[in-house]
């Protein structure tokens, strides 16, 4: 790939504004001073800029355990964003799916724009567990509600899996992630929700995860979710 491409994919800016740097300020690839946006080079050569070694890295995967007052979003004008809280060179790195400004939990953040296509696709099923606090103690007949299709208005839920902690504390897992999806569900049974975290996504769990840390994914995590 040309040089330009390279440095464009690490989030260093755009190939026009890369290819003006350049001239400026070359770069170091095998001791080499280059200026040229065009120069070959491929996914195992290493650039150094400004001493720092950029390696080529096509896709990353990170699991953020995202704290409550974050957007899941790349840039909003009221409230700091999840991207805020992930360090990495890349520019296209952006969270897969939603959670509510006040809600907490595992989020996947990736730049694989097909894995993130494939996760969020009613089709593939996918399985999110929320622990949920309720203003209100939760009805006997709770779980028999929530294991059929409910009628929200909008649509139509697929049955959820649900699993009493005490009257007012629970588990739910879904398969779907439409807007405010598990609040409205639980109000629907006369619980409003005061508390929500998402425990896991998919084959993902926050584990040890403190609200606001992030870790990268492992290969076998990766490929586990590319299977979905």
């Amino acid at each position: 790939m040309r040089l330009d491409k390279f440095l464009a994919d690490m989030g260093f800016g755009t190939r026009k504004e890369i290819k003006k740097a350049l001239k400026k300020n070359p770069v170091l690839i095998d001791g080499r001073p280059i200026k040229d946006g065009s120069y070959p080079v491929d996914e195992d050569t290493i650039v150094y800029i400004d001493d720092q070694p950029i390696s080529y890295i096509k896709y990353e995967y990170y699991l953020l355990n995202k704290p409550q007052g974050y957007v899941c979003a790349i840039t909003d004008n009221r409230y700091p964003v999840v991207m805020d809280l992930i360090e990495s060179w890349r520019h296209d790195l952006v969270p897969v799916g939603r959670l509510d400004l006040d809600t907490e939990g595992a989020l996947l953040i990736t730049n694989d724009g097909d894995l993130n296509h494939r996760l969020l696709s009613p089709k593939h099923h996918v399985q999110k567990k929320y622990y949920v606090e309720v203003e209100k103690p939760l009805p006997a007949n709770a779980g028999d509600q929530f294991s059929q299709p409910m009628d929200l208005g909008d649509f139509v839920t697929q049955p959820a899996v649900f699993e009493a902690i005490d009257d007012t504390r629970a588990y739910l897992t879904i398969t779907e992630g439409k807007f405010h999806q598990v609040k409205r569900m639980f109000e629907a049974i006369g619980c409003p929700v005061t508390y929500l975290r998402r425990e896991s996504f998919s084959i993902l769990t926050l584990e040890d995860l403190e609200t606001g840390q992030y870790r990268a994914l492992t290969a076998n995590e990766i490929e586990l979710l590319q299977n979905q």
